[in-house]
């Protein structure tokens, strides 16, 4: 009997060091990674290039957020979103938290140093940084435009899977990094309203609470509009074809049909609604991004 609690405790540290790690949002930004390595060259990128740039960006990506629950851990205890979180339960120190960040941190940065590439390695560090310190330490408490400027270090995943198999920077990267940058406010700001009453209570300045719900709807809309316009690039420079132009538009149709519900004929579970859509836009996006490089058809042209 004693073994088997042991066991389950065990289990159970285990899902704690793991929920701490916010897979779910280190998996996306892994994707929007991977699919930057592949979009980097014509062919397939070697298999050690995609395996230790994906672990080096993950870790990263990982240490990050641990760092985003320690700094926010006091807040986390008072909204019913976080409450539980095992930082602000107790259930890990801030001790043990820091140092588990800290040896992800050293971890991925070394196998991106040492394996994939030097300019890779210090680009993701920055962007832990611009996360982890600029973003959760400072911007998050000090603009409500806070997720507008921090959100360009969780955009960086494309140009660090690019940069991993190349070794520079190209601008078809950059076109990347601004789609996620363009789609960060709306997919975010979705959730706020949502939780407007909660960030209310521990002072977090997000845009609903300094300038009201409606006026957040009325900028999600003008996002939407914005992200349409940048996802229209990658084509217009020749990076993608047609699959990619078809596909981006019904996404991007349908992201401004949620904000536009959002905003005139909104219910109570509308707002949770766009913020889901959003991360399925992104994610298909971005897998049509890859299906296109591959499988590339050109516009039909009529004379």
């Amino acid at each position: 009997m004693t073994a088997v609690l042991k066991a389950r405790a065990a289990n159970n540290r285990l899902r704690d060091y793991l929920e701490i790690t916010k897979p779910k949002v280190v998996a996306l930004l892994v994707l929007t990674a991977w699919v930057g390595m592949m979009l980097a060259v014509p062919g397939l990128p070697s298999v050690q290039t995609l395996f230790f740039a994906t672990l080096g960006i993950g870790l990263l990506s990982a240490a990050a957020a641990a760092i985003n629950h320690v700094v926010d851990q006091r807040i986390d205890a008072q909204m019913a979103r976080t409450y539980s979180r095992p930082v602000a339960k107790g259930r890990i120190s801030t001790t043990q938290a820091t140092s588990f960040a800290i040896g992800l941190a050293v971890a991925g940065f070394v196998v991106l140093y040492v394996v994939v590439n030097a300019l890779t390695a210090w680009l993701t560090l920055a962007s832990l940084f611009g996360y982890a310190v600029v973003y959760t330490m400072f911007l998050k408490r000090a603009t409500p435009q806070n997720i507008v400027i921090g959100g360009l270090a969780g955009a960086m995943p494309p140009l660090l899977g690019w940069t991993a198999v190349t070794g520079e920077i190209h601008g078809h990267a950059l076109l990347l990094v601004m789609i996620i940058f363009a789609w960060t406010p709306p997919h975010f700001w979705a959730l706020a309203i949502h939780r407007r009453d909660d960030y209310a209570k521990v002072n977090m300045p997000m845009l609903p609470v300094t300038h009201g719900i409606d006026f957040t709807k009325s900028v999600i809309c003008l996002y939407t509009v914005i992200l349409f316009l940048v996802c229209l690039m990658p084509y217009l420079v020749g990076m993608s074809g047609a699959i990619y132009l078809v596909g981006s538009a019904l996404l991007n149709f349908r992201f401004m049909q949620y904000a536009w519900k959002l905003k005139f004929n909104a219910d109570t579970g509308t707002a949770m609604a766009t913020f889901k859509f959003s991360i399925v836009h992104l994610m298909v996006l971005f897998l049509l991004l890859l299906v296109d490089h591959y499988f590339k058809v050109s516009p039909i042209y009529v004379s």
